[in-house]
């Protein structure tokens, strides 16, 4: 979705954790670059990260070392993600990702 940093800004407060990424045009060559940001509790925790992998990495290292909950409608995709992907706390897995994690090696 195309918005304005004002309009995500807006947005925001309502967002429990969210990555924003912003595409933002430099001088009059037009250069582009990226520019993303954390959004934790309607608060922008960090901004400027350089990509969307490290944002994501930064934020699973925010939730562990604040002890955070993942939010409720995003809880298999966040175990998914600190289960399958990075292998932390590999031996505790919720039935629905022990199966897509069945379904991935059989495939």
């Amino acid at each position: 979705m195309n918005v304005s940093r004002e309009e995500a800004n807006r947005d925001q407060v309502e967002q429990v954790m969210k990555i924003c990424v912003f595409h933002v045009s430099e001088g009059h060559e037009g250069l582009l670059h990226v520019d993303v940001s954390i959004v934790i509790k309607g608060t922008e925790v960090l901004n400027s990260c350089p990509s969307v992998a490290k944002a994501s990495l930064l934020l699973m290292g925010i939730i562990y070392a604040l002890n955070l909950s993942y939010p409720p409608k995003l809880k298999y995709t966040f175990e998914v993600f600190q289960k399958l992907l990075l292998e932390l706390d590999v031996l505790k897995l919720s039935l629905k990702v022990q199966s897509l994690r069945k379904t991935l090696q059989c495939n």
